[in-house]
């Protein structure tokens, strides 16, 4: 089990300190649980009450807060962001071996870099390219020509089809499939024709996938998923599509074919979005959004209906349904209403 001193946090986070600099911790837990062998955080001040109770060894907290003599302190201007930055370091991931398992199947023609891993089970396609210190766990399947650079994590039983590029240090977790068949048909005489999907699937770098994440490959031309991109569970992503660089998706949103997303946009959970849309740099859709025309401009969207009592949202649904009439009906009484007025104002 690592552990760490102040001082050595403080280094690795340039950060400022207040406290016993040989103090360690071994662990991260919250204020409220924290024990002496754990790092803790102050993130938001709804929580500063905390401070007072915790037992944890060492608190990362803003540079401006107070906070008891008694504390070892860590002093950054994002505390979260530190936070974030310092959990590499107690990460409980076993390191996988290098080289390839017995078991593995890896085709002679493909070309794996001597620090990478390919763990038991697994199936390696002709043609295939794996970087340096990249990782496939056991029982992912990695298709034919496919390129995957250096630093990248492919956990168990990921299915990577053939012809799909990703970037280095690109993460992507159990049971992702990336590179299936869009999803393109035609019909013609009552019967659907399958459109054969020609392109590719491109990843960046620095992107995380989720688990149970489909990312379908392009028509004619690639689906791109850019630099820096994080995907939650349960994402689909339909072909063609491209995802700017920096952009967040919650779990369970689903993205319609050949819609482009701009740079740093979030898409909260459950959101929807139509096809062959443009959405610009730096939009950001709530959770369950349903998405049906272009964004040109920054800023936040939302659509759909907060939740209600069953009774209340039954009625509320009724009355939507009836809004066409009662437009109608407005329409026919502001007739009247400035006939009437219109009369008054002769008369006088």
């Amino acid at each position: 089990m690592n552990r760490f001193s102040l001082r050595h946090l403080a280094e690795y986070l340039q950060a400022d300190w207040n406290g016993d600099p040989e103090t360690t911790v071994s662990g991260i837990a919250n204020l409220a649980h924290a024990e002496p062998h754990h790092l803790s955080f102050l993130n938001k001040k709804q929580f500063a009450a905390y401070l007072n109770s915790t037992r944890a060894g060492i608190v990362i907290v803003k540079d401006d807060v107070t906070a008891p003599e008694s504390l070892n302190l860590l002093r950054v201007s994002n505390p979260y962001s530190a936070y974030a930055t310092v959990s590499r370091l107690f990460c409980r991931r076993p390191p996988q071996p290098q080289g390839i398992h017995p078991s593995a199947f890896v085709d002679p023609t493909a070309v794996i870099a001597p620090s990478a891993s390919i763990g038991s089970g697994c199936s390696i396609a002709e043609d295939v390219e794996i970087g340096e210190n990249t990782e496939i766990l056991p029982g992912a399947v990695i298709g034919a020509g496919s390129r995957l650079g250096a630093n990248c994590i492919i956990y168990p039983n990921v299915v990577i089809y053939h012809g799909v590029m990703l970037g280095d240090r690109v993460t992507v977790h159990s049971n992702t499939v990336i590179g299936a068949d869009g999803f393109g048909f035609a019909r013609h005489n009552d019967e659907w024709i399958k459109i054969y999907q020609l392109g590719g699937v491109r990843i960046g770098n620095d992107v995380e996938i989720g688990a149970s994440v489909t990312i379908d490959r392009g028509a004619i031309d690639d689906t791109v998923i850019c630099d820096g991109v994080i995907i939650d569970d349960q994402v689909h992503i339909a072909h063609n599509c491209i995802i700017g660089r920096g952009t967040a998706i919650a779990g369970c949103t689903g993205i319609a074919g050949s819609t482009e997303i701009g740079a740093s946009c979030t898409l909260g959970g459950l959101v929807a979005v139509s096809g062959h849309l443009k959405i610009a740099d730096n939009v950001h859709f709530n959770g369950s959004s349903v998405v049906t025309r272009s964004i040109s401009e920054p800023g936040i969207y939302s659509s759909g209906t907060v939740v209600q009592e069953v009774h209340t949202w039954r009625k509320n649904a009724v009355r939507f349904g009836q809004l066409e009439q009662w437009v109608e009906r407005i329409k026919k009484l502001e007739k009247v209403v400035m006939a009437a007025s219109d009369e008054t104002a002769e008369k006088k």
